[in-house]
């Protein structure tokens, strides 16, 4: 985990030299890494790309900005990632008794989900020497999070890494990422 990220994402200078801070987050880091526990899931689909839509496994998602993001691409990587339900509870619990401390947590869970993200994509470059599109996720700009439940079709999340999707198509564990990923 980053500080200089985790200070980021705190909206906070991330050249601060002001000791409670630094040491909220390294107190933050210590919780985060010592419960998190990181999974991931992908896999590679061939895709077809239109104008305004990408169809996976034949399902489509309307999207004109994943399309675009996308173009060009004949195959995509989809994959979900989580911290696991943990690290969810120590927010929770330091929501209810230290502010600071749960904006802390919340900032080092952000980073480290990302962390877990970027590792996923340096696997996947390595293994089968390709080139990825940036990550697109439901939710992002023009793709409805209600297709969330399509992704949530595609790879058996609950099963194999505890992820689950809400009513309201929020993710549980809240600390999760799923996207899409072209490959060239």
């Amino acid at each position: 985990m980053s500080k200089a990220d985790i200070l980021r994402y705190m909206r906070t200078s991330s050249k601060t030299d002001n000791a409670q801070i630094l040491a909220l987050v390294d107190r933050a880091i210590g919780i985060i890494a010592d419960t998190a526990e990181p999974k991931s899931l992908y896999r590679i689909f061939d895709c077809n790309v239109t104008q305004d839509s990408v169809e996976i496994d034949g399902i489509v998602f309307l999207s004109k900005r994943l399309a675009e993001n996308m173009a060009g691409c004949k195959r995509a990587v989809v994959f979900g990632a989580t911290l696991g339900i943990e690290v969810d509870k120590q927010i929770k619990s330091a929501s209810a008794t230290d502010v600071a401390l749960a904006m802390a947590l919340q900032a080092a869970a952000a980073d480290k989900i990302e962390d877990v993200c970027n590792e996923l994509e340096e696997k996947i470059i390595n293994d089968y020497g390709v080139t990825l599109r940036q990550r697109y996720s439901p939710g992002y700009f023009d793709l409805d999070i209600t297709q969330q439940k399509d992704f949530f079709k595609l790879l058996p999340l609950q099963k194999r890494i505890g992820l689950t999707l809400t009513d309201t198509y929020e993710m549980v564990p809240t600390k999760s990422v799923t996207a899409f990923i072209g490959m060239d």
